[in-house]
């Protein structure tokens, strides 16, 4: 595989290491723009699952024999190789390997949450959080009697950081924050975030989802006490997600899951936990997924996360110019010049968004339709669902140019 200079990639050769996107049908290319929801895999990633399945497939941590040693050592250092790529320089200690940003979240909030959080106190959230969080903090905050706040959107969609620092008080305990808003597209400034919730002794979660997968996350310089992310939106499997924790308060939470690997010694009386990570990674661990996700970080690096990041942002202008030029398309969420990343969503008149979708899908051109996981932000936008594309490294213009042509071939349907 190789890549151009700083001007873009070579989305060709890139596109030559992902075979489905070779795939037709109803006599169309496919045109894949669901990366939010999942990106593609390539046959570098895929051949790492293999090669683990085929030469030293075995249990990690339990085992003398060379396999288990050999699965140990790769899985051992896929977790430095997440701790690099996230700038965090505790290295392994400091990453815990989940199925998804969903169990990553969960974890937190159990292992943390349950045991610090009572009445009085407070999780800030935003009004455009997915689920993950929503949910999962709104629940723990009824079992422990804490209140859940939520900070509010600008007009244009972004984050409103003056709401922000009038939601967040010395009674918030944690405040936790999309890194890129999986439904508007924006870039929250997390840093910032950071800043209003430390002056205020309150954690601050990441929920990098949509941030990790398609530009340079440094989680030290967001000084983010807990930063989340999954592998399969990122070129990597299924299965296999990232937690993120400062090394202190990772020591000072009691485990989310009890079992085996991550008890050090145990009685008929009681039991003793294992040192960092693998204390947060109860049974047998994600050890395929795991050591696949250090595989497609590699490649993404490869790439360059910088050069990542650009195309995204070039293609979600271009679809977005593109969008908007469309008298009867509505599109939710900041301009490019105000900061977008690589999704747009999106209405076409009164169709909703399932239909088009499903008219789109005719065309063989793959979007989301729905609510996105982000319920409350599309009742604060006022619209039942939206219909989103989403776009990562093996994506084109000519595949924005194809989704426009497939909404005007929908719109004359419903004219």
């Amino acid at each position: 595989m190789s890549t151009q200079d700083a001007e873009g990639l070579d989305v060709a050769a890139i596109r030559e290491d992902f075979p489905i996107l070779e795939r037709e049908f109803n006599g169309h290319d496919l045109v894949y723009l669901d990366n939010a929801a999942t990106s593609h895999t390539p046959d570098q990633v895929v051949d790492e699952i293999a090669r683990y399945y085929r030469e030293y497939n075995a249990n990690v941590h339990r085992g003398l024999h060379q396999l288990s040693q050999e699965a140990s050592i790769a899985y051992e250092d896929a977790h430095d190789r997440v701790a690099e790529f996230i700038g965090a320089s505790g290295g392994r200690e400091e990453v815990v390997f989940t199925k998804n940003t969903t169990e990553s979240m969960n974890v937190v909030a159990y292992a943390w949450g349950l045991a610090e959080l009572g009445p009085g106190d407070e999780v800030v959230l935003t009004e455009m959080e997915h689920h993950a969080a929503l949910v999962t903090w709104q629940q723990i905050c009824k079992r422990t009697g804490a209140e859940c706040k939520y900070i509010g959107l600008t007009e244009d969609g972004q984050l409103d950081m003056d709401d922000a620092r009038d939601t967040i008080t010395d009674d918030t305990q944690m405040v936790s924050a999309v890194h890129v808003s999986n439904t508007l597209g924006c870039v929250n400034p997390v840093s910032d975030l950071a800043d209003v919730a430390h002056d205020h002794d309150a954690l601050f979660f990441v929920d990098g989802a949509q941030a990790a997968p398609n530009r340079p996350v440094d989680v030290e310089a967001i000084d983010a006490d807990f930063y989340a992310f999954s592998g399969h939106k990122m070129c990597g499997p299924t299965g296999v997600g990232v937690l993120y924790g400062k090394e202190h308060l990772l020591e000072e939470m009691d485990p989310y899951l009890y079992g085996g690997m991550m008890i050090r010694k145990v009685t008929f009386e009681d039991s003793t936990w294992n040192d960092l990570p693998w204390k947060f990674e109860a049974g047998t661990p994600v050890i395929a997924q795991g050591i696949a996700l250090a595989e497609a970080i590699d490649y993404l690096d490869d790439i360059g996360m910088e050069n990542v990041k650009r195309h995204e942002e070039r293609l979600a202008e271009y679809a977005y110019d593109r969008l908007t030029a469309m008298d009867d398309v509505d599109v939710y969420g900041p301009s490019p010049e105000q900061g977008r990343t690589g999704l747009v969503s999106f209405n076409l008149g009164d169709v909703h968004a399932h239909d088009l979708s499903s008219i789109l899908n005719d065309y063989a051109v793959a979007i989301r339709a729905g609510d996105h996981c982000t319920q409350p932000l599309h009742d604060r936008l006022g619209v039942a669902a939206s219909a989103r594309a989403s776009f990562y490294i093996y994506n084109t213009e000519a595949e924005v140019d194809k989704l426009v042509e497939a909404i005007e071939g929908a719109r004359d349907l419903f004219a």
